[in-house]
């Protein structure tokens, strides 16, 4: 699989409070965002950071995004990562927020399908992801993409992210994944590049978004007994 080139200078992550914060003196519970890095030398500690701070950022103290190393990533192996996945994974709660770029992102979608993880993710980002199979990358130890939009069935939501001056994973690709994914949200992103130029700030605002709807679900109130059985007499 192609790798990106080592960059310079590793800059750290501030990690944000794990002590949840709400408006008006309400607490909300924090929500957990795994963020699966790309592979390539140095890309957790100069490359993929950047992505993981912009998103911070976007996202505030209401959030905690875990950004595990996974391991070789200069030469990654799908097997080690999916078993480093699935042990950070099984460190969250259901509902929680999936992201994955480049490689990482590929290996994500094939765990996922894989159907071994037992909590329910809130919903799937996927940046710049490689197309496998026909069309697209291949791969000896990655399932071909229009297998795993066979199995990924289930309803939780979708995004895909990518550039259109990504030189790393052709433009194309995300053209293949709307239709392999007829249901998912794709984000064509005009003069972004492999790492949308350091920028999450359309994958913030779309998983703030739905951040906000399943609360509103999950506090709505529930109907009494009574009130039920009028609504289904008509009264």
């Amino acid at each position: 699989m192609p790798t990106m080139k080592q960059r310079s200078a590793p800059r750290r992550i501030a990690k944000k409070a794990d002590a949840p914060s709400g408006r008006r003196g309400t607490k909300v519970r924090t929500r957990q965002v795994l963020f699966v890095q790309g592979a390539g030398q140095g890309t957790h500690d100069s490359w993929d950071n950047k992505l993981v701070a912009s998103l911070e950022q976007e996202l505030g103290p209401d959030y905690r995004v875990h950004y595990p190393r996974m391991p070789d990533e200069a030469d990654p192996d799908p097997t080690a990562w999916k078993k480093s996945i699935g042990r950070e994974l099984r460190k969250l709660s259901d509902g929680a927020f999936l992201v994955g770029h480049s490689v990482g992102a590929a290996i994500l979608m094939d765990y996922l399908a894989g159907g071994t993880l037992k909590q329910r993710p809130a919903a799937v980002f996927l940046i710049a992801a490689p197309f496998i199979g026909d069309g697209g990358w291949p791969s000896k130890d990655l399932r071909p993409t229009r297998q795993m939009a066979v199995e990924l069935h289930d309803d939780t939501p979708l995004y895909f992210y990518q550039g259109s001056d990504d030189q790393t994973v052709p433009f194309s690709h995300i053209e293949m994944f709307a239709r392999a994914f007829p249901h998912a949200t794709i984000r064509r992103l005009e003069g972004r590049d492999h790492q949308l130029n350091d920028s999450l700030s359309e994958l913030g605002h779309d998983l703030q978004a739905l951040g906000m709807k399943t609360v509103v679900q999950k506090t709505a109130p529930v109907p009494s007994v009574s009130a039920r059985a009028r609504s289904r007499n008509g009264r």
